[in-house]
């Protein structure tokens, strides 16, 4: 299942919030990780997103071009 990038940016803000409450370096470190870990994928999850509304365009751009040309070549 594809996640979103919704979710990606609701589990990276979540673990900044765990990084700000914490009280152990360590812990705080571990949650600073996360957070830059789910922004990562958080992008990646957009712009995949973005490419498959180009491709899409395209693909729908490519079908209605080709419907012209066959109707022309019916009539």
């Amino acid at each position: 299942m594809a996640q979103t990038f919704e979710f990606y940016n609701e589990r990276a803000d979540e673990a900044a919030a765990l990084a700000d409450l914490a009280t152990l370096d360590n812990v705080r470190d571990r949650e600073l990780r996360s957070e830059k870990t789910w922004r990562g994928l958080a992008e990646q999850a957009r712009k995949t997103a973005e490419e498959r509304v180009k491709a899409d365009t395209v693909r729908a751009e490519k079908r209605a071009a080709e419907s012209l040309v066959e109707a022309d070549s019916t009539n």
